[in-house]
């Protein structure tokens, strides 16, 4: 069998909220709970769990989304319509840009933050042959 991820812990403090959050920005639902897990699955079946953090302060991770280029603008248009702040650099110096790929020709994507300071990001796959 080959090695797949089937699925990651995101710590949040309202893992109910930040799961929505999410689901909302990609076009996708909130999955019934599993255990004390709050779970957004993605179309390779990989699953984000959101767990209660009950620390205050917690180290915010990095979780990229690869979608479609209309996925993409779909999902754009739900952050610029929300008010979410978005960057076209992973250190958010770039307010309101995306960021076009020097290296996979077409790819796009930009960054935002989750309600827990979580660094969000989508991209498009840009052009196979790159």
């Amino acid at each position: 069998m080959a090695v797949e991820l089937n699925h990651t812990i995101v710590p949040a403090r309202d893992p109910q909220a930040s799961a929505q959050f999410l689901a909302e920005i990609l076009g996708l639902s909130v999955d019934p709970p599993v255990a004390h897990f709050t779970p957004v699955t993605l179309a390779n079946q990989v699953s984000l769990d959101y767990d209660q953090a009950d620390l205050i302060d917690f180290e915010p991770h990095h979780y990229a989304f690869m979608v479609s280029e209309q996925e993409f603008d779909a999902a754009l248009a739900r952050i610029q319509h929300g008010g979410i702040t978005h960057y076209g650099d992973p250190t958010c110096q770039e307010v309101g840009q995306i960021y076009h790929s020097k290296r996979t020709k077409g790819r796009r994507g930009t960054y935002f933050h989750d309600p827990d300071g979580h660094l969000m990001e989508i991209l498009t796959p840009g052009d196979a042959g790159s």
